[in-house]
């Protein structure tokens, strides 16, 4: 995995950090939840910032958005006792299928 690819990776799961923490935070009533939310945005925003040093823009959020999507629903599934639908798998399933087919058939990026 090249340089790019791992700061994608990080910004990814601090997103999905994140983005849980923001969930926790209640509206940003919450001091510790909140303060996690804004240092993780703020991580995934650095790292995602260096990541578009190499990787296109539109490739690099294609990822970024798709894998953070089916990430976040699974921790809400399993730390939020949220359910999902099966349009809602299906959809992630199709975000999934496109985030593969960009990975393995574009030549953009890599």
């Amino acid at each position: 995995m090249n340089s790019a690819y791992a700061c994608l990776a990080v910004a990814i799961v601090a997103e999905v950090i994140a983005t849980s923490c923001l969930k926790a935070s209640e509206g940003f009533t919450r001091l510790w939840p909140s303060l996690a939310t804004v240092a993780g945005y703020g991580t995934a925003f650095y790292f995602l910032s260096l990541t578009l040093h190499t990787i296109p823009t539109g490739v690099a959020y294609a990822i970024w958005s798709g894998v953070g999507v089916v990430l976040i629903s699974l921790v809400g599934w399993l730390a939020f006792q949220q359910s999902l639908d099966a349009a809602a798998v299906i959809g992630m399933g199709l975000i999934v299928a496109g985030v593969v087919v960009i990975n393995l058939f574009s030549k953009v990026g890599h």
